[in-house]
């Protein structure tokens, strides 16, 4: 089950909650459940995606990386003469 490329690792979802715990959760304490809700929803809108930097991602948020490969394909669309539709995941693979 958790040999590396096996579709039942949950290797990402581990490593993003324990992260989650140690930046966020273990340092407050929540009066309700629904304060809780909003923070971590706030730690995970407001700081992991658009901030927190990642390794797999060339050390860029998920943001940036994210804007980095929509400009990448706007590019190459237009070097192409082809919508960019036709072959965006291809050029996300390859980056």
């Amino acid at each position: 089950m958790s040999r590396r490329g096996n579709c039942h690792d949950n290797a990402v979802a581990e490593s993003f909650f324990q992260l989650l715990k140690r930046e966020r959760i273990r340092r407050r304490t929540y009066l309700t459940r629904d304060a809780a809700r909003q923070d971590v929803f706030d730690y995970i809108e407001m700081f992991y995606n658009p901030n927190r930097k990642h390794t797999n991602n060339g050390m860029l948020s998920p943001v940036d990386f994210e804007t980095r490969q929509q400009n990448l394909a706007k590019q190459v669309s237009r070097k192409l003469g082809v919508p960019q539709h036709h072959f965006g995941h291809y050029i996300r693979d390859v980056c």
